[in-house]
C-alpha cells in the first residue's frame, strides 16, 4: 500500500513540482498543470497518463486502475487504488506523469533519458 506521504517524498525530488491543497484534495503540479491528485479520503490517486493507452491499462489490471469521472475523460488522466499499489509501481507512474508535463530537456536532465 502506498501513502500520500510516500508520493509527497518522491514528488519533492522532481524539479518544478509544487504541492497544493485544493478543495481538501492534495495535488502536485508543474505550473498550472496537475500531474498527480488524491481523492479527499486519500484512498485513490489520479495521475497523468496517455489517453490512447489508458483503456488497455484499466483492462489489464482492473483491480488496481480505473477510468476517471466522465468530466475528466477529456484529460490525459487515469486513477488507481492506493491499497493495491506498491512503491515501485507508484514511483514509475508518478515519474512518468511528471515527465508528461515538464519540458523534455528537464526530463532528460533528471532521468537521463
Amino acid at each position: 500500500m502506498v501513502t500520500v506521504a510516500e508520493v509527497r517524498a518522491l514528488a519533492r525530488t522532481l524539479p518544478r513540482t509544487t504541492e497544493h491543497l485544493i478543495r481538501d484534495r492534495v495535488k502536485f503540479r508543474i505550473g498550472s498543470i496537475v500531474y498527480v491528485a488524491f481523492s479527499r479520503d486519500e484512498t485513490t490517486m489520479g495521475f497523468g497518463y496517455p489517453k490512447e493507452e489508458r483503456a488497455a491499462l484499466v483492462v489489464a489490471e482492473p483491480d488496481l486502475f480505473f477510468l476517471p469521472s466522465a468530466s475528466d475523460l477529456r484529460f490525459h488522466w487515469v486513477c488507481c487504488r492506493l491499497a493495491r499499489l506498491d512503491h515501485g509501481y507508484m514511483t514509475e507512474l508518478v515519474t512518468d506523469a511528471w515527465r508528461m508535463v515538464v519540458p523534455r530537456f528537464l526530463a532528460r536532465q533528471r532521468l537521463g533519458q
